[in-house]
């Protein structure tokens, strides 16, 4: 028995070392499920793959709690892959090295999966255990959550029984959650020509790695740097005086993770190279004064590449770079009717190039729609200044919250009847799948718990142990005190 399987509640430690041994990263979640699906069905349990790919297991009530309302409760299957730099591992193949590090869980110098991981093996634990009582019971676990909320879309009237979903997505012991952002993906297009490189001109890589990452929901209000505006930041400022020439600029790997590292290659003139060490330096000290509390491991860097066959042209260049600097990025607003969470956000997520252009993938986030809207048409003023084009998809309502609702008031009650003390009710900045159950699941009455994660979306993810058990305690209690239909 290993380690994590040591920890209690054991079932729960055990399926999450299951998960972590079989790769699921986003888009590659098949091989989980249809092990999940096996092992329900060789227990007895009913179990559906619907028609996107998303497996519903079904378990019937304990013997003398038939008359209590139906209970779904819902896990995505899928986890985003982040690794820190020079770090050999392949998400879709290699399984996740969990271990215990003190009071957390933690991966080996990659992301943990501990979102949604965990709120997925107490869910499986559940389904294992015939001691614990509990009315109708349904598991939903959808695919792609993170990379684009694949099986929350595509989940269809019909499906589900219950009356009641409990999602397990949140990462705040302490806190319950009745509402969450909505978002809408950003790319911006801009087309660059090339040119020759001029005469005696050098070749770099200018890279800016170490940084920490995280998600641009939960994480977007720490200060945590972006990689690509830091970088633009620097370009923007010094490309004119030193006569650099840009061939690529590639930052971040996830429109949904803060990016931890970007790389850019030029060409200067030789007699530049001696300056640009200098401001590259300067620039160092800059950023470790300025995000010394946080970046400790940041790390700016210059080295020598092959020459390109081309770079941009001068005046696409130019505009490359103020659409990178001025690009809004961060919180751009805060709640006045939720003190404390973040209203509307964007994360400067992925830039990438090709021949002909160079693409910069934001996500947009936030509790109002009128606040998504202001962030896209932003966006969209950029693009008409730079010779940009917008293009907005993969959009997901919000979670709005319900004051009134019953199952809140059962998790509320219930909490302080465990722990002595009213949990927190909160709306999440980050995307939860429930907005997009209500279409076709109007009537679902919905809560969000979870333990304690920090982190998500980078290799500094890590789950507090003591918060859940805790989180463990509360969902059995929830199961026993949940309502007559």
């Amino acid at each position: 028995m290993s380690a994590l399987s040591t920890l209690s509640p054991q079932g729960l430690w055990t399926w999450f070392e299951t998960i972590c041994s079989i790769p699921h990263p986003s888009k590659r979640e098949i091989a989980l499920r249809d092990h999940i699906q096996q092992w329900a069905e060789n227990k007895g349990l009913e179990t559906v793959i619907d028609g996107v790919g998303n497996l519903v297991i079904r378990k019937p009530a304990s013997a003398g709690l038939e008359h209590l309302k139906g209970v779904i409760i819902q896990a995505h299957l899928d986890m985003v892959p982040q690794k820190n730099s020079g770090t050999d591992h392949r998400f879709d193949r290699d399984p996740i090295q969990a271990y215990i590090d003190g009071d957390w869980v933690t991966a080996k110098d990659t992301t943990l999966g501990a979102d949604n991981g965990i709120g997925m093996a107490s869910a499986l634990a559940v389904l294992g255990d015939d001691s614990i009582e509990h009315g109708p019971l349904e598991v939903l676990l959808t695919i792609d959550e993170e990379a684009g909320m694949t099986g929350a879309f595509g989940l269809q009237a019909g499906l589900l029984q219950g009356d009641i979903l409990i999602n397990t997505d949140s990462e705040e012991e302490g806190e319950v959650y009745m509402g969450c952002a909505g978002g809408v993906d950003a790319e911006l297009t801009l087309p660059v020509g090339r040119e020759a490189v001029p005469a005696d001109h050098v070749s770099l890589q200018l890279a800016l790695t170490g940084l920490k990452g995280g998600h641009s929901g939960c994480d977007i209000h720490t200060g945590r740097g972006n990689a690509n505006k830091l970088l633009g930041r620097f370009l923007f400022s010094h490309a004119a005086e030193l006569g650099l020439r840009l061939s690529k600029f590639k930052g971040g790997s996830l429109r949904n993770a803060i990016p931890r590292e970007a790389f850019v290659d030029l060409a200067l003139p030789a007699a530049n190279v001696a300056e640009l060490e200098r401001l590259v330096a300067h620039y160092s000290d800059v950023l470790s004064n300025e995000l010394q509390a946080i970046e400790t491991d940041l790390s700016l860097s210059l080295s020598a590449i092959d020459m390109p066959a081309e770079v941009f042209a001068a005046a696409d260049q130019t505009r490359l770079l103020a659409l990178i600097h001025a690009g809004p990025n961060g919180v751009i607003r805060m709640s006045d009717a939720f003190p404390g969470v973040v209203e509307t956000s964007l994360n400067m997520g992925v830039i990438t190039t090709k021949e002909d252009s160079v693409r910069v993938m934001c996500l947009i986030r936030s509790t109002v729609d009128s606040g998504r809207s202001m962030v896209e048409n932003m966006l969209q003023a950029l693009a008409d200044l730079a010779g940009a084009e917008l293009k907005l998809s993969g959009a997901y309502p919000g979670w709005q919250p319900d004051p009134t609702s019953p199952i809140m008031a059962v998790v509320r009650e219930t909490y302080q009847g465990l722990f002595g003390k009213l949990p927190n009710i909160q709306v999440i900045h980050a995307g939860l799948e429930c907005g997009l159950f209500k279409e076709p699941y109007p009537a679902l009455d919905m809560v969000s718990i979870g333990p304690t994660i920090r982190f998500p979306h980078s290799p500094d993810e890590k789950v507090e142990i003591a918060t859940v058990e805790k989180y463990w305690q509360l969902l059995l209690a929830v199961l026993k005190a949940i309502p007559a239909k």
